[in-house]
């Protein structure tokens, strides 16, 4: 099983120079100016961070600054988007439509291959991705507007594609289940992919949802580790509280997978079958994994934490990652497309078929219903016409 060693147990490394370190709750350790950016800023240690002033000099609020910076709060901004199913056209994903009720994502799972996209909003991939979010509470509006339109054809939208939709705001905002209201009205499918026991909350939709077979789920288990997953997916939902989501959503009749991913070559991997062995007991049908992605800003903010918790292993992990990617940090046209071309990937896949054929997660399944698809007469008003 993967161990992780804390920063507060390192000595620092040579010249003083220790990797940044998270704040508590926090996955990246800085927040380096996003590439667009005409100004870049760089951090500098000015000795406070590490401060151990001597407990008797300060009493009271005056002694909150003895061990750094307050915890860095998350601040949620209002978006209004014009529209709310993104289209694409990418070969590397099997949907062609998705919906994200949130920018940025509060989980702050260091690996994030979205956190590039917070620079298209001026901000930083790395703290900012995770602490400065936008949400869309008219996307219910947006979506029985889009679902009504004259032209809309149905295909299956997927949740959960680029940030988690049931992150720690959710609770707050509850976009997540007015979108699923929509939903279920149209009898329209929709996947959903999470690492939040939260899902759990709408089981009251979902489950009717699943009857009809309009809706499956996945959820995203990266590591049986409390301690690893603490690290390195601070503010998701637990490994045990991830495996009773998959109980609970079997137990309403969901039909739910596992997603095991990423798995990182000599951090994680070697928990892979484990993973799926659990979530086949807790009653998930169906798999499926990934391997890391580092693309632009992901790669610096990864290797800040490899260097942090497991330094040991930092060197090793990366030179698999890039015999995977031809030499680079990322490059998904050698290891997204076409054959795969590393060893040590073959072997990830080679093991994931077998333990998947094992424990029957390769059997068949019918696809979800898109025949089903109406405006309902609340929207449509068609009964009027006949009035």
């Amino acid at each position: 099983m993967a161990r992780v060693a804390r920063l507060s147990h390192q000595p620092p490394r040579p010249g003083g120079c220790r990797p940044p370190q998270p704040g508590k709750g926090r996955g990246a350790g800085s927040n380096a100016s996003g590439r667009y950016e005409k100004e870049q800023r760089e951090p500098i240690d000015d000795g406070w961070s590490g401060s151990t002033v001597d407990a008797g000099a300060f009493n009271g609020a005056e002694n909150e600054d003895r061990n750094g910076p307050p915890p860095l709060k998350t601040d949620v901004t209002i978006e209004h988007p014009k529209k709310i199913i993104t289209y694409n056209k990418s070969p590397y994903v099997g949907f062609d439509r998705s919906i994200n009720p949130y920018r940025g994502c509060e989980h702050g799972c260091i690996y994030c291959f979205a956190r590039p996209t917070h620079a298209y909003m001026g901000l930083s991939p790395g703290l900012d991705f995770e602490s400065k979010l936008f949400a869309k509470p008219s996307a219910q509006h947006l979506l029985e507007k889009e679902l009504s339109d004259k032209n809309y054809r149905p295909r299956v939208v997927a949740m959960g594609t680029n940030t988690d939709p049931y992150q720690p705001v959710e609770r707050k905002f509850r976009i997540m289940r007015g979108i699923l209201e929509t939903f279920a009205r149209f009898r329209h499918p929709v996947t959903i992919l999470t690492k939040a026991h939260l899902v759990t909350r709408d089981l009251d939709i979902l489950a009717p949802m699943a009857e009809q077979n309009l809706t499956r789920a996945m959820i995203s288990i990266t590591t049986r580790d409390g301690a690893l997953a603490r690290s390195m997916e601070p503010r998701a939902s637990a490994p045990a509280k991830r495996f009773d989501a998959i109980k609970k959503l079997a137990g309403a009749g969901v039909d739910v997978g596992v997603m095991t991913g990423p798995m990182i070559p000599g951090l994680n991997d070697d928990e892979m079958e484990a993973i799926l062995e659990d979530a086949a007991d807790a009653g998930a049908t169906f798999s499926a994994y990934t391997i890391l992605r580092l693309p632009l800003e992901v790669s610096p903010l990864f290797q800040e934490w490899l260097e942090t918790y497991a330094p040991n292993r930092a060197k090793r992990i990366m030179r698999h990652i890039r015999d995977m990617n031809g030499g680079r940090d990322y490059d998904p046209h050698w290891s997204r497309g076409g054959e795969v071309k590393s060893a040590y990937a073959l072997l990830i896949g080679q093991r994931f078929a077998a333990a998947r054929a094992r424990l029957g997660f390769d059997a068949d399944r019918p696809s979800l219903d898109l025949s089903q698809f109406r405006v309902p007469q609340t929207v449509s008003g068609q009964m009027e016409l006949f009035e």
